[in-house]
């Protein structure tokens, strides 16, 4: 069974880098064909797919966050990290954490945490 949770700051000041951990229970984070993605949830969008890091360490991310965002690693922690990068109050969402059996896949899910972005 794995379970799925995200920590970070609830609060992010304008123009600064966002950055939420998950930690997960279970499986490794580096078992063949697990992909863990980060997912957030808006009232105006609904739920948007940030990015992905896979098994083999390998990235992806949506074209529409690509150049502020980086996801990575820590296998020895099997965790893995979201960074979104000069914020404003339109990222203010609830960010999820997921595993998939594949690229695009969303098997299960953390709880979310809120982040709001605001001076």
């Amino acid at each position: 069974q794995v379970q799925l949770q995200e920590s970070g700051p609830g609060l992010v000041k304008p123009s600064q880098t966002l950055s939420l951990t998950c930690t997960v229970t279970g499986p490794s984070i580096t078992t063949d064909y697990f992909y863990w993605s980060w997912i957030r949830q808006t009232p105006g969008k609904g739920l948007e797919w940030m990015g992905a890091i896979a098994y083999s360490g390998n990235t992806d991310y949506n074209p529409t966050f690509e150049s502020r965002t980086s996801i990575s690693r820590d296998t020895s922690k099997n965790q893995f990290t979201l960074q979104l990068s000069s914020v404003t109050p339109e990222d203010s969402a609830v960010y999820y954490c997921n595993r998939g059996s594949g690229w695009y896949m969303f098997d299960y899910w953390g709880q979310g945490t809120q982040v709001t972005v605001s001076s």
